[in-house]
């Protein structure tokens, strides 16, 4: 290899190291802000008509916000599941609405719905489960995601009158306020008793959780 490669090399390496380095800065930056922000408006992270499950007392809190059409939503729908098996005392799941997708408001209205019915963790999962035939970005079937619903056991007559209610709209549109004002830019976004991952990804949820359930025993 001659000198001329070896300076190319080492210069492409270096702009590769600081371009690293300035996203590593960057992305901190974004979290640190949305930390202070979030820690300011900690009424935001739950409200009264969030679905929630696991116990209503439990000390450790994962509020998630969810996107009925995100795929990677429904990858970690049973990895926070199986969290919440392994501290079925300990943890308990809230669920805030993120409809960034096209057609996700609909979805929403119809889990809410499903919700009013008693029936929302199997609708939830029946919703998750035909996702992909259901949720194409840019053209999205959202009467398929119905016909799931009411396969699931939905009255999916009383559940389009429910759709169509003021009180509907409003819930969403709290939800969308509160999801705007902690900076909440993607889906899925956690918050484990307010604290934010330090970066994405199953583990470091996992190990958040852990450390809440560990504080919370002492």
């Amino acid at each position: 290899m001659n000198a001329k490669k070896v300076t190319v090399i080492g210069l492409v390496a270096i702009v590769a190291l600081f371009f690293y380095l300035g996203m590593n800065a960057y992305k901190s930056r974004v979290q640190s802000a949305q930390d202070v922000q979030v820690k300011a408006e900690q009424t935001r992270l739950v409200r009264m008509h969030s679905p929630v499950f696991g116990p209503q007392s439990a000390p450790v809190t994962i509020v998630e916000f969810f996107d009925p059409a995100c795929e990677t939503c429904r990858a970690f729908y049973p990895i926070v599941k199986s969290l919440m098996a392994q501290y079925p005392n300990d943890v308990r799941l809230v669920i805030r609405y993120a409809p960034f997708h096209q057609g996700s408001d609909q979805v929403v209205k119809l889990l809410e719905s499903a919700k009013n019915q008693g029936k929302y963790q199997p609708v939830l999962e029946a919703v998750l489960a035909a996702q992909p035939s259901w949720a194409a970005h840019g053209q999205p079937n959202i009467e398929i995601a119905f016909q799931v619903a009411e396969q699931a056991g939905l009255d999916l007559t009383k559940a389009r009158q429910d759709i169509e209610k003021p009180g509907m709209q409003a819930l969403l549109q709290q939800d969308i306020e509160d999801l705007t004002a902690l900076q909440v830019t993607k889906t899925p976004t956690f918050f484990v008793n307010g604290r934010s991952l330090p970066s994405f990804g199953p583990d470091q949820l996992a190990a958040l959780v852990n450390e809440e359930v560990v504080k919370a025993r002492k």
